[in-house]
């Protein structure tokens, strides 16, 4: 569906270009396992997803919420090497920060990860590539 979709928009099927990012959650009745995200006081879950720049879902990962951000996006990438192999680089925020991180993925699906960082400054300010 979201190749077909791709197509239509006048794109190749598969992106080079995927935007990373994780939610927590609260837990619901129903999810068998739940984890504590320290950063967020969140108890429940953690969706770990990868996007196109249309907002297209290509890969998607649930971990309990005390997985980090960069552990889940691991998982993810192993997880979805089929879908994610024409992917050259990943555009992740700066919980992503880190060296073994960016080589693991390097090491997983063969691609760069680019960290965009918020500005310090305590006024709104549009990140760079959003």
């Amino acid at each position: 569906m979201v190749e077909t979709y791709r197509e239509q928009e006048g794109r190749k099927k598969q992106t080079s270009f995927c935007i990373v990012d994780a939610q927590s959650v609260k837990n619901t009745w129903t999810a068998r396992k739940k984890g504590y995200d320290a950063g967020k006081k969140v108890s429940g879950i953690k969706r770990h997803i990868a996007v196109d720049t249309n907002g297209l879902i290509h890969a998607i990962e649930v971990t309990t919420a005390n997985i980090t951000d960069r552990e889940g996006a691991i998982q993810m990438c192993e997880r979805h090497k089929k879908t994610l192999d024409k992917v050259t680089n990943i555009l992740c925020d700066g919980g992503y920060t880190g060296p073994s991180f960016a080589q693991s993925i390097k090491e997983t699906i063969d691609c760069s990860v680019e960290i965009i960082k918020r500005s310090e400054l305590h006024k709104f300010v549009v990140l760079p590539k959003r």
